[in-house]
């Protein structure tokens, strides 16, 4: 789950899905930015089904992608009202919108901007309340309640989890410490309290036992969002191939080339006369023929040659780029493509290690750049297949 730290302390099942008695529900925290410039506040939204999880990905990709402000992605208000349906959201306790409102002593804004938060998720809006012996939360929540009942909006009980156990918090703190380079003598730096671990159901019951129905949403939650999402095969951006020919036969070109290139620089050297020379090169032509009836069989030709693209152009622009690691310098196709730069049949590597019809994931090659102009290589990937 993407940027989540929001997370329900607990939730019961009557009828546990097949998956060890745990269900699956996808969604994320989210910043939005709504009544002042410059300020954002997190909720969290969590997809019920499809079409949902699709909403869900596009305001991800709006926070991240389009928003101007890069250090913390958020989502302008007028773009959650176009891509709101079905997701479930939550206000984010004391520090989300309408809390950070309340906290302000502004009680109308507050007002106004949790009806504008109803009037776009109707019975989807939770509002959610915390207890983790934070002062906010206190000033908080009773105005919580109080607008819950005013506008008919069901309560949810969350905790906010940082680590497993409560015996966790003194570790978690000195991590924050390296993390923000303060120190545990400090009062005025970023910690948690010890409340912020993964609670069970009767941990969380017995906490709000003044208001069951905040727990007992957390199921009705959980039933809501029965989307799992289903497996797909990688997508691919197309490769712009020379006129006449399709991915497949530009694999094939540039390879049968990158390795004549290869074979005249690293092995016809060694040999003197045409016969060794032809005998040399054979084993390689045949691993070459093998290599690519498998990956065109696989559907990969088109990533091989975006790779080898955006390889070439980051040494054609004088950004290094290491020689490849990994299973992928078992290949020959990269080696004649210059993805690599080891040759596998001269010190024995297997190409079945990097690819082979009983894979089911995605090759990966392993690629270095440096690291000081590597985002040059990135913004070139993103503007030509993005």
């Amino acid at each position: 789950v993407p940027d989540s730290s929001n997370m329900f302390g607990a939730l019961e099942f009557s009828n546990p899905a097949p998956t060890n008695g745990v269900q699956p529900i996808i969604g994320c925290e989210l910043n939005i930015s709504s009544y002042d410039e410059g300020l954002y506040n997190p909720m969290v939204f969590l997809a019920k089904d499809d079409l949902g999880y699709r909403n869900l990905l596009k305001l991800i990709s709006q926070a991240y992608l389009k928003g101007e402000d890069t250090h913390t992605p958020q989502v302008p208000f007028n773009v959650l009202e176009k891509y709101s349906k079905n997701m479930i959201a939550l206000t984010g306790g004391p520090a989300g919108p309408v809390g950070h409102l309340l906290q302000q002593g502004s009680r109308e804004k507050a007002k106004i901007l949790l009806k504008q938060q109803l009037s776009i998720f109707g019975d989807r809006l939770y509002i959610e309340i915390q207890r983790h012996g934070l002062l906010v939360e206190n000033q908080t929540e009773e105005a919580f309640i109080e607008l819950a009942y005013a506008f008919n909006i069901p309560l949810v009980a969350t905790n906010e989890v940082f680590f497993s156990t409560k015996d966790m918090h003194e570790a978690h703190d000195v991590l924050i410490c390296i993390s923000d380079s303060t120190y545990l003598s400090q009062t005025d730096r970023r910690q948690m309290t010890s409340e912020h671990y993964f609670k069970s159901a009767s941990e969380m019951r017995s906490l709000f036992k003044d208001l069951p129905e905040a727990v007992d949403n957390t199921l009705v939650i959980a039933q809501r969002c029965s989307f799992k999402i289903s497996a797909i095969d990688p997508i691919l951006p197309p490769y712009k191939c020379d006129a006449g020919r399709n991915e497949q036969d530009e694999l094939q070109s540039q390879a049968k080339a990158g390795l004549e290139e290869r074979l005249v620089t690293h092995v016809f050297n060694l040999y003197s006369d045409a016969t060794p020379r032809k005998n040399a090169a054979k084993p390689y032509w045949q691993r070459l023929e093998y290599e690519l009836g498998v990956i065109t069989k696989m559907g990969f030709s088109g990533y091989f040659l975006i790779v080898a693209d955006f390889i070439q152009w980051a040494k054609d622009n004088g950004i290094p780029v290491g020689p490849g690691r990994g299973s992928g310098a078992g290949s020959v196709v990269a080696w004649a493509l210059k993805i690599t730069d080891l040759d596998p049949l001269k010190w024995g590597l297997l190409f079945e290690r990097f690819l082979n019809p009983e894979r089911v994931s995605m090759p990966d090659f392993d690629i270095d750049f440096c690291q000081d102009r590597r985002d040059e290589v990135i913004r070139y990937v993103q503007k030509k297949y993005g």
